[in-house]
């Protein structure tokens, strides 16, 4: 179940997201990833109306402070132990820059229990805020999740595969419709590609069936029109003449529509493919840079 929570300036959708990386380790990808990664975050903050981004080294030295003063009551990750959980606090998703969550943690709340931390700075009080607001942006924002690798694979043995038991190069060619596959998509992705092509061409509202790419379209007179399939639903389907042109049909009375199925091939591998065989897959299709 997903919660979703409004207060001010920030909302909160309540899932679980990874824990932050206050060390800020990095491997030879992290740049790339990290620049994708935040245009992700950026696109969903707006969407969801999250306020402004957290800076993540000041959150990196509040989460020094936040273990040992306010862990053993909230939890190491703010998500509530003893004491509530802070990532659902009314107060610290209307804060935006420590004005709300600053006087609390300074002055305490006796009425309930917390005490006061007066020997903050208030240097240290923005960075437990920044803490704070990291970790509303951990949960909220799907956008800061990221896949782990695809690429755990053999690439030699996926080579093998794709020049033998698989077939792949029977329709396909590394230097032709493969070529610099690997720079064009990130390993998830890359993945993805190959295990369900039809799903890069047709969007949400067509039919699954739509992944085939020729057509052909008889009408009730016999007369038929063949073309590229530009979209196929329970009511209407669309073809691309050799042209470009559009041609639209509403089926029913009498029109029937038949499909070159061009990625069958790749809907009979799916039943085929071990856990092995799509990482090593992905593996060699990184390698084609």
């Amino acid at each position: 179940m997903v919660a979703i929570l409004a207060f001010g300036g920030r909302s909160l959708v309540g899932q679980e997201g990874p824990p932050p990386s206050p060390g800020g380790t990095s491997t030879p990808n992290s740049r790339h990833d990290h620049a994708s990664a935040g245009e992700s975050a950026e696109r969903t903050r707006t969407f969801l109306g999250l306020g402004p981004a957290p800076d993540r080294q000041a959150a990196a030295r509040g989460n020094k402070l936040f273990g040992p003063a306010c862990g053993f009551c909230h939890g190491a990750n703010a998500r509530g132990a003893s004491g509530p959980n802070l990532v659902r606090s009314a107060l610290v998703l209307r804060d935006e820059r420590g004005e709300l969550i600053a006087p609390v943690i300074h002055n305490g709340r006796a009425d309930k229990g917390m005490p006061a931390f007066a020997s903050f700075s208030n240097a240290q009080l923005h960075d437990l805020a920044e803490f704070l607001h990291l970790q509303v942006e951990l949960v909220a924002n799907r956008g800061t999740y990221k896949v782990q690798s695809a690429i755990r694979g053999d690439a030699k043995a996926g080579e093998a595969y794709f020049n033998g038991p698989g077939r792949c190069n029977t329709c396909h060619s590394v230097t032709g419709d493969l070529a610099h596959i690997g720079s064009k998509f990130e390993a998830p992705d890359l993945q993805q590609v190959f295990l369900y092509p039809a799903s890069r061409r047709f969007g949400f509202g067509a039919s699954t069936v739509a992944g085939s790419e020729r057509a052909t379209v008889i009408l009730a007179s016999g007369e038929s029109v063949s073309g590229t399939l530009n979209y196929l639903d329970d009511f209407n389907v669309t073809l691309l003449d050799a042209a470009g042109k559009a041609h639209s049909f509403t089926l029913g009375n009498g029109l029937s529509v038949q499909l070159e199925d061009r990625l069958g091939a790749h809907r009979q591998l799916l039943d085929q493919y071990t856990d092995d065989v799509m990482h090593n897959l992905t593996a060699y299709l990184g390698t084609l840079k």
